[in-house]
């Protein structure tokens, strides 16, 4: 009898024991990426996601001083034409992290003419 808990514990510590290394490669794999550099978030990032290859999952950091500029999540079509639909939610504390999802991602700053001048990206994660 003893022998079949002693199979039990040893099974139940090699699943925990997989998980716990599964779960670390998921979380392992996140990468952290500041937008635009040391430059921050700013006029003219448009081109700096070209060459990354970002993860859903990965978190795009925002560099800014709050209150001149800010970060809101948009659609292809709000990207397009620098556009903020109704109830968007504005990130505007200075430090934004904003984790990616699959697929299409897409920034900008709704400040009038900040998007026009360049301040707007969009990132494709896989």
């Amino acid at each position: 009898m003893s022998g079949g808990r002693g199979s039990a514990v040893v099974v139940g510590v090699v699943v925990t024991v997989a998980l716990a290394v599964a779960f670390h490669f998921e979380v392992a794999e996140a990468a952290t990426y500041t937008v635009g550099g040391a430059g921050g978030w700013t006029f003219n990032v448009a081109a700096w996601p070209k060459g990354k290859r970002f993860r859903a999952g990965d978190t795009l950091v925002f560099n800014y001083y709050s209150g001149a500029h800010n970060v809101v999540a948009v659609d292809k079509g709000g990207y397009d034409g620098c556009s903020s639909p109704a109830g968007a939610k504005v990130y505007q504390t200075g430090k934004d992290q904003i984790k990616l999802g699959k697929g299409q991602n897409f920034f900008i700053c709704s400040i009038a003419g900040h998007c026009q001048s360049g301040m707007k990206i969009a990132v494709t994660a896989v």
